[in-house]
């Protein structure tokens, strides 16, 4: 979405990236003012409810203005970036402005405004998909203690303080050093990283340098001319209690918002909608890791990642085949159940901004090697931070593997819409009865929730025992399949 406020200047809207979603955090600024832009070029990272998903701005041009800084969350529709478009150079910078750092993008100096004669550019106005909110519904969001909208405040340099070495963004202004995980850090615990002096190596700031800024500081003793009697006391007793002025802060509070507030809400949903019942079995899957092993020899396989939960998740799919009632939802407006005759198969995922679903788009249809990579693009996009909202959406029935974290299993809460989820525990070496004798045995415990309302316990049963029985003799997926 974009509008034109004068002959030579661009205005991008934030756009809904979701479906229906009002609000977006801007998580990272890919440029600063004075840069140039081309149409498609990404120009920030925004974080939803959820997922965190790149904007290309739809013009090319000179930046003229970043009108929130990171951090910052921004209503759908609300202008988040200007852009000159004359095509003549980028105004140039106050000296005071050329080493400010970059959170001081959100109050650069105000646009020239263009000569009135000139007439705005004729050309198309580029549409990105999903802008959903018309600009006569934007409306301005409450802002946060402490920050400021650039259209409310004069440009002013920043009070002479110590600041972390600088480098250049895109050659233009300067910003502290620090890795990723550090920045959140510094976010998390509301330090500003331009006030915090750096001593890792090439002046990059480390963890011990945000936690030490975070750190309230000592209070220095008030000196007295003539201390009173009376007062002596009080100072006796001051050495007792100064360890409690080098401690660290006995809270931490962080905002919940994004993925995690979207996934804390969805949860809470379906726990108080959905009647929950799980059911558990413990399986032998000896022969199913010595199945591994061979597939990750097989040329068929070769370039993909093969691992316990392909062949979980293939006898997963096996199970729903035999038994497709399981895989249905429940339409409570309508007092309907919606038999779904494919499967979406959804795979939890822990990333840094929480619990996310991502799902494989009609899994029952793919071959094993095709279920392979399907799972290894899903696994490797969700670490990275880009899974798109689409991935998330439409899922029939999900599979959380907390084996991965030592687990023996859990009782899965249902993803909404939903009707089953099966949890996978961890896979380890145990005494069993093998073929009338005790063994050492690979074994784990399975867990299946499902929703009452449209699963009952037998339907529920025969759905994990048939899970098991492939796991315990995967042949059985060349006859069940």
């Amino acid at each position: 979405m974009t509008t034109m406020t004068d002959a030579a200047l661009s205005e991008f809207r934030m756009p809904d990236v979701g479906e229906g979603l009002t609000e977006a955090e801007i998580l990272k600024w890919y440029v600063a003012p004075g840069d140039t832009v081309t149409d498609g070029q990404v120009v920030c990272e925004v974080e939803t409810a959820k997922a965190a998903v790149e904007l290309p701005i739809p013009f090319n041009g000179v930046v003229r203005e970043l009108r929130f800084p990171e951090g910052t969350t921004v209503d759908v529709g609300q202008v988040i970036i200007s852009v000159d478009v004359s095509g003549g150079a980028a105004p140039a910078a106050p000296a005071e402005e050329a080493t400010a750092p970059v959170a001081q993008a959100a109050v650069p100096a105000p646009a020239k405004e263009a000569p009135a004669e000139e007439a705005a550019p004729a050309g198309r106005q580029p549409v990105l998909v999903g802008y959903g909110v018309a600009e006569s519904s934007t409306k301005r969001r409450a802002r946060k203690a402490g920050v400021q909208d650039a259209r409310d405040v004069p440009v002013a340099a920043p009070d002479p303080q110590p600041v972390a070495p600088p480098r250049e963004v895109n050659g233009h202004g300067t910003r502290p050093l620090a890795k990723p995980p550090v920045r959140k850090l510094a976010k998390d615990l509301g330090v500003d990283l331009a006030t915090v002096t750096p001593s890792g190596p090439d002046g990059i700031i480390t963890r011990e340098d945000v936690h030490a800024a975070a750190a309230p500081a000592p209070q220095a003793p008030q000196a007295q001319d003539r201390p009173e009697p009376a007062e002596a006391p009080a100072a006796q007793a001051a050495p007792a209690a100064a360890p409690a002025a080098g401690m660290g802060a006995r809270e931490t509070r962080i905002p919940v918002k994004g993925v995690r507030k979207a996934t804390a809400q969805a949860m809470v949903g379906s726990a108080f909608t959905a009647p929950h019942v799980t059911e558990f079995v413990t399986v032998d899957v000896t022969r199913t890791m010595k199945l591994v092993e061979e597939l990750k020899q097989d040329k068929a396989f070769e370039g993909l990642r093969v691992n316990p939960l392909l062949l979980i998740a293939k006898a997963l799919l096996v199970a729903i085949r035999r038994n497709p009632d399981v895989n249905a939802a429940w339409d409570e407006a309508n007092q309907e159940i919606v038999q779904k005759h494919y499967v979406n198969l959804g795979i939890a995922a822990a990333t840094p901004r929480g619990l996310i679903v991502p799902n494989i788009k009609d899994a029952h249809a793919k071959t094993l090697p095709e279920l392979a990579e399907a799972l290894g693009e899903l696994v490797a996009t969700a670490r990275a931070g880009k899974t798109s909202p689409a991935a998330m959406q439409g899922g029939t029935v999900t599979i959380t593997n907390v084996g991965v974290f030592g687990v023996d299993t859990g009782t899965p809460i249902l993803n909404p819409g939903e009707s089953a989820i099966l949890a996978v525990g961890a896979i380890k070496l145990q005494p069993w009865v093998h073929k009338g004798k005790v063994k050492p045995r690979q074994v784990t415990t399975l867990a299946l929730s499902f929703d009452h309302r449209l699963v009952d316990g037998e339907l529920g049963s025969k759905v994990l025992a048939d899970v098991a029985a492939v796991l315990e003799r995967p042949k059985r997926l060349l006859t069940w399949t």
